[in-house]
């Protein structure tokens, strides 16, 4: 069960994963040891699930953002389990949500060109005999990105 000190944890570790134990001991009223122990214990039951750094990608040449929405022919749950599988595996692919509806997948995906999504296309959609179609959106606009958890609700729940 977490308790204040771990949700004050977590917020400052989903900010900035860098910040020192003892800012973050100082900022909460706890030792730097006793945050060190929590964090510890935040990643070894899974709370913290990584340590990543976020890379800009208008540094990088990957620059356009295409949102993808996935129909398939069969829902078999082997046929599902193996688009997930290539979903994963797929570099260009940021995010990959298994959803309800009418579709199956949204897809996040990151590319440094049209063309190259073009390539994208024609190896993971055109080329699977399951994917009955899919429909591309393209980002004009970053305005928000991150996978930050709403920790108010846990608060509540304390």
């Amino acid at each position: 069960m977490l308790d204040k000190f771990d949700l004050d944890i977590l917020a400052f570790m989903q900010a900035n994963n860098q910040i020192s134990q003892r800012h973050i001991g100082d900022q909460i009223g706890l030792s730097a040891a006793a945050v060190q122990r929590r964090i510890k214990r935040l990643r070894e039951d899974g709370f913290i699930a990584a340590d990543i750094s976020v890379i800009d990608r208008n540094l990088t040449g990957s620059q356009i953002t295409i949102i993808v929405e996935i129909f398939l022919v069969s829902e078999e749950i082997e046929l599902i389990d193996q688009m997930k599988k290539t979903f994963k595996e797929t570099p260009e692919i940021q995010q990959c949500y298994y959803v309800t509806g009418e579709s199956d997948f949204f897809l996040i995906v990151v590319v440094p060109t049209m063309s190259e999504y073009e390539k994208l296309t024609r190896r993971l959609f055109f080329s699977n005999a399951n994917i009955k179609r899919f429909r591309t959106v393209v980002a004009m606009g970053l305005e928000k990105i991150g996978l930050d958890i709403p920790l108010q609700y846990l608060v509540q729940q304390l």
